[in-house]
């Protein structure tokens, strides 16, 4: 198993197994090993095969294996990351699998419109990168290839509230609302095949929009939520979530500059400032006008 963080590698759009191969699953913090085999033999099943475990209380080993299955292979080339941003920090899009609203919610949406939302990002970026290497038969440069995370939290009590902040969008199974708790594995395996069914018909070039509109950039979930828009439209590749925080701890250190926000009492500034960001969906260009404006007003 690897012990670095990788991004997606070079490989064009032309398969379900291409699509699949755009995302990854990652795990946080978990305490069994036994689930991150579940978890792999789940993602096998349905097709993913791109697994990071952060920072787990103890590791992959014998039980993981045998839960694994089919899917060992997963555990053998899975990436065992120091820290979550270091794991996503090559994501261009990241959702995260909660049960529950938390304090600054991000747009909660079905596993069905995940979905659909990656696709589209999938479709867009790849579209963009045929437009700018037309003679390559749409490969997709290591760099540009979209790579997308999915959060899974920890076995007794899922996400922090910071680990949540990172994500783009928040994926809320529909379960018994007295205990919508599932086991990690379990939720994994639910979403998994969520994607798996839509990423088929999606290819197919049959698949039925009754839970999600992407005509009017709007996507309408159950409460509790924030509007959803799809930015259609691209002409540069998105920022990762590496450069999405760096923007945020550079704007944040700005305003402490400029005595529009006290060091000692950012309180939830800079994740108002990172949903800010996700909201934008912002692009190479322009997130290198905005970096040059800032590093202008800083020395001012």
């Amino acid at each position: 198993m690897s012990h670095t963080s990788l991004s997606s590698t070079s490989a064009p759009i032309h398969t379900v197994s291409d699509y699949l191969d755009c995302m990854q699953v990652v795990m946080v913090n978990t305490t069994l090993p036994a689930n991150i085999g579940s978890a792999a033999r789940a993602m096998h099943t349905m097709g993913l095969s791109r697994l990071t475990v952060v920072d787990p209380k103890l590791p992959i080993d014998e039980s993981s294996v045998s839960h694994a299955a089919g899917g060992s292979d997963l555990l053998s080339s899975a990436i065992i990351a120091p820290t979550l941003e270091s794991a996503i920090a090559n994501c261009q899009l990241v959702f995260a699998a909660s049960s529950r609203s938390r304090h600054l919610p991000r747009p909660v949406v079905t596993p069905t419109q995940a979905a659909q939302i990656m696709l589209a990002f999938i479709d867009s970026q790849s579209t963009l990168s045929t437009k700018e290497n037309p003679d390559v038969n749409q490969a997709i440069d290591s760099k540009q290839k979209p790579n997308i995370a999915i959060l899974f939290g920890r076995e007794d009590r899922g996400l922090t509230n910071e680990e949540l902040a990172y994500a783009d969008y928040h994926i809320q199974i529909d379960a018994n609302p007295d205990y919508p708790v599932l086991n990690v594995a379990s939720a994994v395996q639910v979403i998994a095949s969520f994607i798996f069914a839509y990423t088929q018909s999606h290819f197919q070039a049959n698949a039925k929009t009754d839970d999600i509109s992407l005509d009017d950039n709007t996507i309408v979930t159950a409460q509790p939520t924030v509007d959803v828009h799809l930015r259609q439209q691209w002409d540069e590749p998105a920022i990762t979530q590496q450069q999405l925080q760096q923007l945020t701890q550079r704007t944040t250190d700005l305003m402490v500059q400029r005595g529009l926000a006290d060091s000692e009492h950012l309180k939830s500034l800079p994740s108002r400032l990172s949903r800010l960001g996700s909201r934008l969906q912002l692009d190479q260009k322009e997130y290198q006008l905005l970096s040059a404006l800032i590093a202008k007003l800083s020395k001012v």
